[in-house]
Parts: structure tokens; sequence; C-alpha cells
């Protein structure tokens, strides 16, 4: 499928739009990294290659084409009441590092306190993938999935927590394999009260 027409990121990236180039730019651009690396991209086992990668980034980053707005949209208040915390864990995600273009991997949890109705929970995972796959860094991650919850849900509190390995560390420079990365943001109820933090570790830990 050929890109599509509207700037590469649009209004669902937080950096200006830049014109996103066709798939034949792309392929060439692959073509030159598979020689920069040393190897001959007009060998029999690497010609489809650049089209193999193509594809695969479109899948890879296809979360710039996913909106946090739609994702959340639908809400239910039919809860017979309920007004504790929800919380979806170990939510699995891979994304990957702009600083090297290669995969972190990990688990998020999420909790929240319902305000005014509750939100599907497959939405709070399908939340974290459409961050996830796109070029980012677990911190800037962790503030975007919980920012969209506290935007288009408005809860009384929110907790996000990412632990994942950075292939960056495992796999080149420093090579510190099994290195996890945790990361945490609270806010309303959670920020406030340390009994609310503490609930949602227990919550996590079971």
């Amino acid at each position: 499928m050929d890109a599509p027409s509207k700037p590469f990121g649009s209004v669902l990236m937080s950096t200006a739009p830049y014109p996103r180039p066709s798939r034949e730019e792309a392929e060439a651009a692959v073509r030159t990294l598979l020689a920069w690396a040393g190897d001959n991209p007009n060998r029999e086992g690497l010609l489809e290659t650049p089209a193999r990668v193509t594809r695969a980034y479109g899948e890879l980053f296809s979360g710039y084409e996913q909106d946090a707005s739609t994702i959340l949209s639908k809400t239910f208040k039919e809860v017979g009441g309920y007004d504790d915390i929800v919380l979806v864990k170990d939510i699995p995600f891979s994304s990957h590092c702009e600083h090297h273009m290669v995969p972190f991997i990990g688990k998020a949890h999420i909790a929240y306190l319902p305000h005014d109705g509750v939100v599907g929970l497959s939405k709070l995972a399908r939340l974290v993938e459409s961050f996830a796959r796109r070029l980012q860094t677990q911190e800037n991650l962790t503030a975007q999935i919980i920012d969209a919850i506290n935007e288009h849900l408005g809860p009384r509190g929110a907790a996000v927590m990412l632990e994942a390995e950075h292939m960056c560390m495992s796999m080149r420079g420093v090579r510190a394999h099994g290195a996890s990365t945790i990361t945490q943001r609270f806010t309303g109820v959670f920020a406030e009260d340390r009994h609310e933090q503490d609930r949602f570790f227990a919550m996590i830990k079971r």
C-alpha cells in the first residue's frame, strides 16, 4: 500500500509535520544502508529486503496513524456505582528507541480511578500500542499514555508504570543483558495520596 498523502505524523505527533517520502525512496534508503553495512544489496538474499523492511516499518510504526481520542472515545456509565481502582497490568509492548532505532520490549501497568464511567479494558492495551508503535523514549511513552488517559477519560487519578529491556543497552554499547528500566507517573489522587500509590504497587505484585 502506498504511503498516505497527509504529512508524516500530522496532528498525531508532537513534532512539526515532515513530508513522508515515497515507498520507492524508502526502499532506496534501505539499499543504501545495506551497502553501508558492508553487504551487497544486489545479491539474491537481499534483493527483496528493501521492500520487506518498508512493509515491516509500516506495521512497526503504525502508531503514527492512530489517535488516542478515537481509541478512548467510548465509555460505559452503567458500572453499578463502581468507583475504585481499575487496573490492567502486564500489558506487553514493543517499541523502538528514537536514538538508535532498535527495540525496547516490556510491559505496562495502567490504573485509574473512574470519575464518570469506565473505558473498555482492551482500549488501554490499544492505547499503549498506539504510542509504542512510534520512535520513542520510555520516559516519553509513559507520559503520553497517562496524559491521554487524563485528557480523554478525566479520571480522579491515574497511574502508569512501564518496565522494559532496551536493546540499545543489551545489543550494543555497554551490552548490559537483562537490565530493566522502570518509569512511572502518577496524577490526581495517585499523586496526592501515598496510600493510593501503595495500593497500585500492591495490586501489580499480586
